[in-house]
């Protein structure tokens, strides 16, 4: 398959088409990473972050409430003579 590549001001660009980015699994992503290996520009899905979702994950549980301790509150002997 051939695409045309444009002027896009100073850059130029080229139009995907959709059945191509289904392939690639690029189909609803908004941003794909992009590289030059031996000569090709490839595009891949973004990499998700580390801790993406957490936030929403942790919302959920503590509006479940799921939240609460599973052994309670409990302290050694010991830290009875510390003052926090």
């Amino acid at each position: 398959m051939e695409v045309a590549i444009r002027n896009i001001g100073n850059s130029k660009g080229v139009v995907l088409p959709k059945p191509l980015l289904a392939q690639a699994g690029l189909e609803g992503h908004a941003t794909a990473s992009i590289v030059v290996e031996n000569g090709s520009i490839v595009l891949r899905k973004p990499v998700k972050s580390v801790r993406e979702g957490w936030a929403e994950a942790a919302a959920a549980v503590a509006a479940n409430r799921g939240d609460s301790l599973l052994m309670g509150e409990f302290g050694n002997s010991d830290d009875v003579e510390f003052s926090w």
